[in-house]
């Protein structure tokens, strides 16, 4: 079969995405399966689409979509983007959590693989919403499907998705309130997936080892999208396994990864006994968002792999990245989550005025990549939109070079006693010691103060540690008010459905409440 040549224009939907790659080059890998190329990405496409729309699912309809992480995932993500809206759902959801989202979306159909005992199925089933079967074709490759759907009406808004159309919707976490709907049209996704490619330099040659979640926007944009987006290809493993990461590794010889700290943290317990898979496969880059990476963290990252450590910042509103540190041989600032890549970012007054370099105040973006507003909810809107520009309910300040700092989420700030108190700047400090492997600083509550500061704590392992002696060695970079007045060792610190690290709720979660 010919090779075609990727194209140079923009893409501004997932169909036109898909046409960047050359027909016979790998798009979608897995372990332990044959690869699935570019032209048959686009037949898979094709024929869901149809399917979907011979049902009477056409453009800007919702489908759910539950499956387990891996290649199917992926291409059924794609798949259903192209023709519909993916509405990608956690598979470790309660029955009551399924209803209510599906309830939310307005879902018009389910997909569930063949035999999944999931309790979304009865969720549906109580909706009235239409399960699609999916069943994986194993002796086919990775990521192929067969699906099967009730025909029905013909779709009236059938056909492929224009770069208006929604592509993507995702809730929000619904830490503090009721989650909201971000709906993500295939210009936000396909402009963020342009930013990530162009920013990494990613080429038909680079291939990509996922272990992110692909319910997850960092998973879905940054592993799987960008990597299409440059021609390349991306191999989708079942999910994060730490016992499991270097045999990948050696047998996709990926150029990257792209995880959250605490996977970055796991993979480094086991690099010592993997030193010659290291060496074997040698990696471009290494990239690390979705929260921060502490210094001891990225500096062993980079010794132990030889590889440059790409900290990104991004979310859920802005189909994922906002800035990013850039490659070697421009500048990587620990402790910074790095330059505008992609939208424009500033940083904003509580009035509302975008301040000078070296001024604090709440991260706000703007720009392709950034959803045009939350779903049936304008008080919501009416709070992160000022003059055109999305606060992301984040605080930093950017430096003189354009380097973004960040200081703590809105929501996390500690007011102890009217003092407030970045939970980040007590993490970095107490990560500073040598037998602390993991620390988040969170609030607990105070009968005098309103809040006071505690911090959870994993030891390195074989070391031991008091909570006196880690609050001597605090109280030398820290401010009295600052230093953790309750410290808690733990085995493993409870985390996100993402793998990422959660302060709010975390007292309640560890009985301080």
């Amino acid at each position: 079969m010919a090779s075609t040549m990727a194209p140079t224009a923009d893409a501004t939907t997932v169909t036109e995405l898909l046409s960047r790659g050359a027909t016979d080059a790998t798009a979608i890998a897995a372990p332990d399966r044959a690869p699935l190329d570019f032209g048959g990405l686009n037949r898979l496409v094709d024929n869901t689409v149809a399917a979907f729309n011979a049902a009477g699912i056409g453009r800007n309809d919702r489908v759910g979509i539950v499956l387990p992480n891996g290649p199917e995932m992926a291409t059924a993500f794609i798949a259903v983007a192209a023709g519909a809206t993916a509405a990608p759902l956690n598979p470790a959801y309660r029955a009551d959590e399924f209803e209510f989202y599906l309830s939310d979306l307005g879902a018009k159909a389910l997909i569930l693989q063949v035999g999944d005992d999931t309790p979304a199925r009865a969720a549906a089933d109580k909706l009235g919403i239409p399960i699609v079967a999916l069943t994986p074709q194993m002796d086919e490759p990775a990521g192929t499907f067969e699906l099967a759907i009730d025909g029905g009406a013909p779709a009236t808004n059938g056909g492929k998705a224009q770069d208006s159309d929604i592509a993507l919707v995702l809730h929000t976490s619904g830490t503090t309130s009721r989650p909201k709907i971000v709906p993500l049209s295939h210009r936000n996704v396909c402009a963020s997936a342009r930013n990530i490619s162009g920013w990494l330099e990613l080429e038909p040659k680079d291939h990509c080892l996922n272990i992110m979640p692909l319910f997850h926007i960092h998973g879905l944009i940054a592993a799987v999208l960008s990597s299409l987006y440059g021609g390349a290809s991306v191999s989708c493993t079942p999910g994060f396994n730490a016992l499991r990461f270097f045999k990948w590794m050696d047998a996709e010889k990926p150029t990257w990864y792209t995880a959250v700290p605490t996977m970055h943290q796991a993979i480094l317990t086991r690099a010592s006994r993997n030193t010659d898979v290291i060496e074997r496969n040698p990696l471009r880059l290494i990239r690390s968002s979705s929260s921060s990476l502490p210094a001891p963290v990225m500096e062993e990252l980079e010794k132990t792999f030889s590889a440059p450590i790409i900290e990104s910042y991004g979310m859920t509103e802005a189909a994922h990245q906002m800035a990013s540190n850039p490659l070697p041989p421009r500048d990587q600032k620990p402790g910074y989550v790095g330059i505008a890549a992609g939208p424009e970012v500033g940083i904003m007054s509580l009035d509302g005025n975008i301040l000078k370099a070296g001024d604090l105040g709440e991260i706000v973006i703007r720009g392709e990549n950034v959803t045009d507003g939350y779903e049936n909810n304008p008080d919501a809107n009416a709070g992160a939109f000022t003059n055109g520009w999305f606060r992301t309910g984040d605080q930093g300040i950017i430096d003189d070079e354009g380097y973004l700092r960040l200081t703590g989420c809105l929501k996390e700030i500690i007011n102890r006693g009217g003092e407030k108190v970045s939970p980040r700047e007590v993490d970095d400090v107490l990560m500073q010691h040598p037998a602390v492997a993991q620390a988040v600083a969170f609030a607990v509550k105070h009968d005098k103060l309103g809040e006071d500061v505690a911090a959870a704590i994993v030891l390195r392992e074989g070391e031991e540690l008091t909570d006196k002696e880690l609050r001597e060695f605090a109280a030398k970079q820290l401010a009295d008010f600052k230093v953790p007045r309750k410290v808690l060792f733990l085995e493993e610190i409870p985390k996100g459905a993402t793998g990422k690290l959660q302060r709010i709720g975390l007292a309640e979660k560890l009985g301080l409440e």
